[in-house]
């Protein structure tokens, strides 16, 4: 008896609009990596974090136009697991599903716990856990309502992290003008060289690219989002194209600023560089302003981390048998899978008593793994990228146009840059200790399915030879 393939996941609602698609991306990507992280990353690299950012710009850029190139040969796909499952194989796809799920899921554990960190800026004696409890049913309320008011309440998240980086270059650029004299000297572009181009060598400049591919994770949001938009074929090529570019000139520009500002060598790895910069120039609320940018930053991930990790678990149960599996896979009467997203929070709020009963560690434990996850899944999308080329490289050409320049080289130069970033975690104990976990992770993933469809073959196995013997 053939095991029959369950139908593909209906097709949800198309609420989100072009502008809805382009912050959904920069809301993911614009967050803790650029606002907190970048003073390691200049700290490490010096000047050079600068050509850091565009490397792995480049890299990310050409990801996104392979999965832009997938998304719209099958416009039928939820999600770019659809993809994974049909070019690399069912195994692939659970491991890579999963993992793009848990992903998230730790993702919102940790913006939740960083939410409550940054309210204790104003209010020192609220516990975290009572911040984190709030944000969560706040979020999981406007996720539950309809699409377009997840993509309203992220376009609104995310434009104030935008007008921060914007106002910061505009700043940047008018205190270099006038050579406004700061603490350390004057603004000037001559900053920018004040030493040497990489600060600590080779090494510094390599072991950068942790935090650089920090600041990446979420581009692949779009990914998620193509079955929810009103026209995808005008909208997620120009969302692509445009978005990647944005976000090379946000990091780029913002941080050139303000080592133009400040000379780079002035940075504590352990300070954000922007409240540096902001108190060095005179403005006294340069703390409460920058606390609202980052608190908004950790509430914009943590409300595209319960879009996707709902959308995910949706796509992931679509076609089970179990009880579990089928309520998972419901959608609302607006079209939202209200009950995968419920599931989700419910996990992601163990995070509320870890904050109650360990606060102090949270944090760290449960965003270590989750970044090295994101080299998995990023790869696993260029691999499938290149088997669907080497499909329809024998077909009649399709009516898609958006394709991936200079394939496969441009493939191969991916996968590269990922490998590398995977090297440069082995230098590091925080990330070494993260990236054996994440192979653990993947391996346990790979032995529990083949040892489901060990016993699905076996039990489809007896019932055949049952059937034969009945007869």
């Amino acid at each position: 008896m053939a095991k029959t393939e369950p139908e593909p996941a209906k097709r949800q609602s198309g609420g989100l609009k072009n502008r809805h698609v382009q912050m959904i991306a920069l809301g993911g990507t614009i967050g803790t990596g650029l606002f907190l992280g970048s003073g390691q990353s200049i700290h490490l690299a010096g000047p050079s974090i600068l050509l850091a950012y565009l490397i792995a710009g480049i890299a990310c850029f050409l990801l996104m136009r392979a999965l832009g190139e997938l998304l719209l040969s099958d416009l039928s796909a939820n999600s770019f697991i659809d993809f994974i499952k049909k070019y690399l194989g069912e195994r692939w796809s659970f491991v890579t599903g999963w993992t793009y799920w848990i992903c998230w899921l730790t993702i919102a554990m940790a913006d939740l716990t960083a939410s409550g960190l940054y309210m204790k800026f104003w209010f020192p004696r609220l516990p975290q856990w009572v911040t984190g409890l709030m944000f969560l049913l706040i979020l999981v309320l406007i996720n539950a309502i309809t699409v377009k008011a997840f993509g309203e309440t992220e376009f609104w998240f995310a434009a104030v992290k935008v007008v921060a980086i914007i106002a910061l270059i505009a700043i940047g650029v008018v205190l270099v003008v006038m050579q406004f004299k700061t603490p350390v000297g004057h603004a000037s572009v001559m900053n920018l060289t004040d030493g040497h181009f990489f600060a600590h060598g080779a090494k510094g400049f390599f072991l950068s690219f942790q935090m650089v591919i920090f600041g990446f994770i979420g581009i692949e949001m779009i990914g998620m989002t193509a079955s929810e938009t009103s026209d995808p074929k005008t909208i997620i090529p120009k969302a692509i194209n445009e978005i990647p570019m944005r976000v090379i000139l946000f990091y780029l520009g913002s941080l050139a600023a303000l080592m133009c500002i400040y000379p780079w060598h002035y940075y504590s790895p352990d300070q954000s560089p922007f409240v540096a910069v902001f108190a060095a120039i005179g403005i006294k609320s340069a703390a409460a302003i920058i606390n609202f940018v980052v608190l908004t930053a950790a509430a914009s991930a943590c409300n595209s981390a319960l879009f996707t990790t709902g959308r995910m678990l949706y796509s992931l149960s679509y076609g089970g048998q179990t009880k579990l599996s089928k309520r998972l896979s419901k959608l609302s009467r607006s079209q939202v899978p209200v009950n995968a997203l419920l599931f989700s929070a419910v996990i992601i709020a163990v995070v509320v008593l870890l904050n109650f009963f360990i606060p102090g560690q949270v944090f760290t434990l449960i965003s270590s793994i989750a970044t090295t996850c994101f080299l998995f899944i990023w790869g696993s999308i260029v691999l499938a990228h290149l088997k669907y080329k080497r499909v329809v490289a024998n077909q009649p050409e399709q009516w898609v146009k958006f394709k991936m320049p200079l394939a496969p080289y441009s493939d191969y130069f991916v996968l590269l840059f990922l490998t590398m970033v995977c090297i440069v975690l082995l230098f590091r104990f925080e990330t070494l200790v993260a990236l054996i976990g994440s192979v653990l992770w993947f391996l346990g993933l790979l032995l529990f399915k083949t040892g489901v469809d060990h016993a699905e073959t076996k039990r489809l196995g007896n019932l055949e030879y049952s059937e034969k013997s009945d007869l």
